[in-house]
């Protein structure tokens, strides 16, 4: 009765992640601790549930298609042209958009193995090729990336900075040398959704026009429920989203938080804050029962099980049976390590209790 494309015919099912929600109707119950997601457990500024609140009574209306305050805010914020600045329905949303716009079916794409698997989906699911290459000492390598663009010709490149899901990062002086070493044609995706939390050096304060970097409210602004997400580039090719994007896509309700989460630094500031004195206590947790916590430029640690992906696979699977949800990179070697999102302490005692739990029932 219907007929897909021959592309649509040809992908195989995809979910890039399983949600938490999927895994606690498979268990029947809740989950005590959530801590894999990477969300902001501290949750967003009071400010902006104040002011989605007050917009949920006005939600027979559509948002405004332009974004358009959100946009003029988020301008003033980077010291940048409104036209330098498209808002989606998260990063995820515009990675889609972008993907649409700069590739053709059987275009080769550049990205690391193990990164980011929605932008991984995305391509596949607009007949793109990826051309993938491995991390090295646990970060991106960009001399791999670069090397590879060259040999394949490809015309976009993707990598995160603060990474994930590894939480490691690179300077902003080896982005910016990455970024100008590419081929004219090529565009750069800098994913930057934990910029927020990098350290001083980490984040280039400017960088060439072939280089489009998105960033998120769902992560340091605790809102990754709304699903708001923005890019900075060029002029031109953010015009070009417009030739693609769901118009309606960010809601009134949406908008209206995020505005106001903006305009609250203070309450950014607490939760980098509250972020940091998190990881350093999941750092001791970890330490205490053998785990090695890598140093991270995000909300959450990556921590090293000691041995191979089977080892840190079976632990994931013992925390979670004990109602602790995290997650773990997918690609070896960096699969020998799972992950945790910083929380508040009432989460994080959580995780001290089952940790050595899990750890004593793997023998």
């Amino acid at each position: 009765m219907y007929r897909l494309t021959p592309l649509a015919d040809r992908l195989p099912p995809s979910v890039p992640f399983v949600g938490p929600e999927t895994q606690e109707r498979a268990m029947g119950q809740a989950f005590r601790a959530r801590l894999g997601a990477n969300e902001s457990v501290f949750g967003p500024s009071p400010k902006a549930v104040e002011a989605m609140a007050e917009a949920a009574g006005q939600t027979w209306m559509y948002g405004d298609p332009e974004v358009f305050d959100l946009r003029q805010a988020l301008a003033v914020h980077h010291g940048v042209q409104a036209d330098r600045i498209m808002v989606g329905e998260g990063i995820d949303g515009l990675l889609g958009y972008l993907v649409r716009l700069l590739v053709a079916e059987g275009d080769v794409v550049v990205t690391s193995s193990g990164a980011y698997p929605t932008f991984n989906y995305h391509v596949t699911g607009f007949g793109g090729q990826l051309e993938m290459v491995p991390y090295r000492d646990d970060r991106e390598d960009p001399d791999a990336l670069l090397e590879a663009v060259k040999r394949t010709g490809a015309r976009l490149v993707y990598l995160a900075n603060p990474d994930n899901p590894m939480g490691t990062w690179l300077s902003a002086a080896e982005i910016e040398g990455f970024a100008r070493a590419l081929p004219a044609e090529c565009v750069l995706c800098l994913d930057e959704a934990y910029s927020d939390f990098a350290p001083e050096g980490a984040v280039p304060a400017e960088l060439p026009e072939n280089v489009i970097r998105m960033r998120t409210f769902s992560k340091a602004y605790g809102l990754a429920g709304l699903r708001v997400g923005y890019c900075l580039g060029a002029p031109d090719l953010i015009a070009a989203f417009n030739r693609v994007r769901n118009h309606f896509g960010v809601g009134r309700v949406a908008q209206a938080g995020a505005m106001a989460a903006l305009a609250d630094q203070d309450w950014l500031t607490r939760v980098l804050e509250d972020v940091a004195a998190a990881r350093v206590r999941i750092a001791e947790i970890a330490t205490k029962h053998g785990l090695v916590a890598l140093p991270s430029a995000t909300n959450f640690v990556t921590l090293d099980c000691g041995r191979d992906g089977d080892h840190a696979r079976a632990l994931l699977a013992e925390l979670v049976a004990r109602g602790v949800f995290v997650r773990m990179p997918f690609v070896a070697p960096q699969d020998r390590c799972i992950r945790v999102t910083a929380a508040p302490d009432r989460d994080l005692d959580v995780f001290a209790e089952v940790l050595p739990e899990a750890l004593k029932a793997l023998g």
